[in-house]
Order: C-alpha cells, then sequence, then structure tokens
C-alpha cells in the first residue's frame, strides 16, 4: 500500500501536474474576468445600441404560464427559450478564444524567432583545451 502512496505522491508533486492546475486555476479567474467584461462591459452597450435592451433578458416562455418580464422570474413559472443569455455566452466563448487565439500566435512567433537564431557554438573539448595550453606553454618557451 505504501509503494501506491509513494508512487501517487511522485505523480502529483510532478512539475507537469502542477503546472496543469495552476492553468485551470488561473483560467477560472480569467473566465471570471471574461464574463464580467462581456456581462458588465460589453452588452450593455450593444444593448445601448439597440435602443436600450438588456440582452439578458431576451427570453421566449414556452408555456402560457410563463408572464413575466425578467429572465429569473420566468424561469420560476416555467420552461423558457434563453436565447438572450445563450448569446452572452457565445460573446463571452468568442472573446475568451479570440484572446487565446493571440496569446497562441504571440507564443508561435516567439518559437519561430528561437528557431532563427544561430545555435551558440559548442564548448571546446577536453583534447582541444589541452591542445591549447599546450600551445600557449610552447608559445611562451620561443
Amino acid at each position: 500500500m505504501s509503494k501506491v502512496l509513494t508512487e501517487f505522491r511522485e505523480f502529483a508533486v510532478k512539475g507537469n501536474v502542477v503546472d496543469l492546475a495552476i492553468g485551470v486555476i488561473i483560467g477560472a479567474a480569467f473566465g471570471q474576468i471574461v464574463s464580467s467584461i462581456v456581462s458588465d462591459l460589453f452588452m450593455p452597450l450593444v444593448g445601448a445600441a439597440f435602443g436600450g435592451l438588456d440582452f439578458s433578458n431576451y427570453f421566449l416562455g414556452l408555456s402560457s404560464e410563463v408572464t413575466a418580464t425578467s429572465l429569473a422570474a420566468a424561469r420560476e413559472q416555467g420552461a423558457v427559450f434563453a436565447y438572450g443569455h445563450f448569446l452572452t455566452v457565445v460573446i463571452n466563448f468568442l472573446i475568451i478564444a479570440w484572446i487565446l487565439f493571440l496569446v497562441v500566435k504571440g507564443i508561435n512567433r516567439l518559437r519561430r524567432k528561437a528557431a532563427d537564431e544561430p545555435p551558440l557554438p559548442a564548448p571546446p573539448t577536453k583534447e582541444e583545451v589541452l591542445l591549447t595550453e599546450i600551445r600557449d606553454l610552447l608559445a611562451k618557451k620561443v
């Protein structure tokens, strides 16, 4: 049993697993930021451009019992087709996808630039160092 726990501990603390966990946490925080940008900044501007309407409250009631004017209240009354919320989520996705595209594009540019740089010269071998020392000693004698 202790061998299994040891193997699990080695797996859990490997760099890739820790890096992945950090990436997931940062991604979740980044998702909240993008959601706020979409719902609090972008969608109100789009709504104002379309006559001051709030996209988050665009819905169709799927039964005659749904008479509310806000999405939250309508969901309590019955099934709704919330196309405004869906539109907000799609815009949210497009913004995240665009930002990730720009990040990957930047990383690829840096990789290409690093690949184009000439490699550093190899350090001299032990034989070359010894021959250089011998040459220098012989040059001092002359």
